[in-house]
């Protein structure tokens, strides 16, 4: 079935995309299969090569606390990167051009700096400015250049999210006399959420890999930093990067699954506005259109 947006594709259309189809499958079953072969020519697929991830040691040691630091630090950068983003991204939308000004410098400031330099810098500032102790250090300096990378880029997301939304919106709240405030707060940001989650996601995914980024660089004893000591001691390289990567792909998998529900509920939510009311409410409304109609009827006629 043909529509706006797309066209039902003929019949040489279905013979090209059943080709390439068939092209791309064969070509990922060849790629899999020498994948396969090399690592059973350097015997990768022993069961001795996987043995320690068969013992709890190997888990309770390395991974587990790895995997507990890494989302330590995905958190705290989440939960203080996200209101802050909210922040700058209204700010930018300000009628007064030096609220725009400041919070469109730091948002560009930060957005075109890398954050494994934002994380080096905080690194080196806590150690030469602070008193924080250099067990605590790499945490801080993580979640630090996390927070000011990602927060530029969710102000953009919140910025883009609100003026995706018809401009009929902000006109109707000022013509019932909201203020600007009023309209951002109730009007603006609970629609523009479901516009932005999938982007917002996508940034919290992007949130919870860079905290590799500190454990190759300033010893953060997340996931990836783990599972190097793992593997200098009992483990192949090879087999632990491939359960290190099972594990970033399960973790994502489900934050990506959750935000799914949430979208779906929100959208739900957002179709059924309607309103229950008492049975004292009932009879008030009720009593209202009732002199209402009275009302209407004496000023004309009966």
């Amino acid at each position: 079935m043909s529509s706006v947006l797309y066209d039902t594709p003929g019949p040489r259309a279905r013979l090209r995309n059943l080709v390439l189809t068939v092209v791309f499958t064969a070509l990922l079953v060849l790629l899999a299969w020498w994948v396969w072969q090399k690592m059973d020519e350097k015997d990768l697929l022993t069961s001795v090569q996987w043995k320690p991830f068969t013992e709890s040691q190997t888990w309770t040691t390395y991974l587990l606390p790895g995997l507990a630091n890494t989302l330590k630090a995905a958190s705290l950068a989440m939960v203080i990167a996200l209101p802050l983003g909210a922040v700058f991204g209204i700010a930018r939308l300000s009628d007064h051009r030096w609220v725009r000004g400041v919070s469109g410098t730091v948002v560009e400031f930060f957005r075109a700096i890398p954050v494994l330099l934002l994380m080096l810098f905080a690194n080196e500032f806590y150690a030469q400015s602070t008193d924080i102790t250099s067990e605590d250090r790499p945490l801080y300096a993580v979640v630090t250049g996390l927070v000011l990378y990602n927060s530029a880029v969710l102000a953009e997301v919140v910025r883009a999210g609100i003026l995706a939304l018809p401009r009929g919106q902000t006109e109707a709240a000022y013509a019932i006399g909201l203020r600007k405030g009023q309209t951002m707060s109730s009007i603006l940001l609970p629609q523009s959420v479901t516009v932005m989650l999938p982007t917002i996601v996508s940034q919290l995914v992007v949130i919870v890999k860079d905290t590799a980024l500190g454990g190759v660089m300033i010893g953060f004893t997340e996931l990836l930093n783990t599972r190097g000591t793992l593997a200098a001691n009992f483990a192949n390289p090879i087999p632990s990067f491939i359960v290190v990567a099972v594990i970033f792909i399960a973790l994502n998998f489900l934050l990506t699954t959750f935000a799914g529900w949430l979208e779906r509920r929100l959208r739900r939510s957002k179709r059924g506005t309607g309103t229950v009311l008492g049975a004292e409410k009932a009879d008030e409304l009720n009593a209202a259109e009732a002199l209402g109609s009275f009302g209407a009827g004496a000023g004309g006629t009966i």
